[in-house]
């Protein structure tokens, strides 16, 4: 389970992606990355959609109160 924070995931991936196009991995390690990679962005769409929710819900409660 990854535990970094968005930016530092994002970060990462950028990473991963500069060396998949370097194109100076062997296919082992350029699976490996990708599998990585995968992973990353998994991570990220959590975190984006962990992150939503709380904009909605806090939009929603900001409106009740007015």
């Amino acid at each position: 389970m990854i535990k970094e924070n968005f930016e530092t995931s994002l970060m990462n991936l950028e990473k991963i992606v500069a060396e998949l196009e370097s194109g100076q991995l062997s296919l082992e390690d350029s699976l490996e990355r990708y599998k990585n990679g995968i992973d990353l962005i998994k991570h990220c769409n959590k975190l984006i959609d962990k992150a939503e929710k709380e904009v909605v819900k806090l939009t929603k409660d900001f409106k009740e109160n007015e």
